[in-house]
């Protein structure tokens, strides 16, 4: 992290990736006003906090500012894309749609490395980001995952869709069961947050939509458990194709 109001502009003027910031909420000045034309420029989301929760996140004078940088360097999804087809392989992306839990999406992350996935990746604003507490749920996937913060998953549905790339998403709204779809070739799945699933605008635009069958009473599974299924089912049938060429 980087505290200090004038650390935290001349890194932000700098472009520096950056989280979020958490700002005191009584913070005034003219410095502090700079601080939030940079802010507000580059789109970064901001927290106003009581100063006991900056003196909680560190000891050292913050100035009423502290702003978190990612653990790793964010890739671009339209320079992975690319790259891989010049490398002659079929694309294997996963895009997580409004997921906030740090440890479902490290547990993804680790599923996705082990799977073989090229990219996962995640939205600008309202999703989770790669902190200590995902990397260490990845069991360290994350540092070798290219993960792709892109402005919005509806972007970079129409990238990957427009890059010869079959999306397909998982949702109950779903009429085929996850097994009848093909994953051969360029893929992606999309998968939801728990708690309302991948958004309307998003589902539209997806070439399939798919279901995991839930038997029992609880209306659905962990989201990293069922991007564990789906992911693999990518492999299986990816596996199956090879052995039959």
């Amino acid at each position: 992290m980087i505290f200090g109001l004038r650390a935290v502009i001349e890194a932000i003027q700098a472009g520096k990736e950056i989280d979020k910031v958490l700002v005191k909420r009584d913070l005034q000045g003219d410095l502090s006003k700079e601080l939030f034309d940079a802010l507000k420029e580059r789109d970064i989301p901001i927290q106003r906090v009581p100063v006991e929760r900056l003196n909680r996140v560190t000891r050292k004078n913050h100035q009423g500012v502290v702003a978190f940088i990612p653990a790793v360097t964010y890739q671009r999804l339209e320079d992975i894309i690319p790259f891989l087809y010049e490398q002659g392989k079929s694309p294997f992306v996963v895009l997580l749609d409004g997921i906030t839990d740090v440890r479902n999406f490290g547990a993804i992350a680790r599923t996705c490395e082990c799977a073989g996935v090229d990219a996962i990746v995640i939205p600008e604003k309202g999703s989770v980001t790669v902190n200590a507490d995902a990397v260490k749920t990845s069991a360290g996937a994350l540092h070798v995952l290219p993960v792709c913060r892109e402005r919005s998953i509806n972007e970079a549905i129409r990238f990957l869709k427009d890059s010869g790339v079959k999306v397909i998403a998982a949702t109950e709204k779903a009429a085929d069961d996850y097994t009848a779809v093909s994953y051969d070739g360029p893929v992606a799945i999309v998968m939801g947050a728990e708690d309302t699933g991948i958004s309307t605008p998003n589902l539209l635009i997806c070439d399939h939509l798919v279901k995991i069958p839930i038997l029992g009473t609880i209306g659905s599974l962990n989201v990293s458990v069922a991007s564990s299924i789906m992911i693999y089912e990518a492999v299986r049938q990816q596996i199956k194709e090879r052995k039959t060429h």
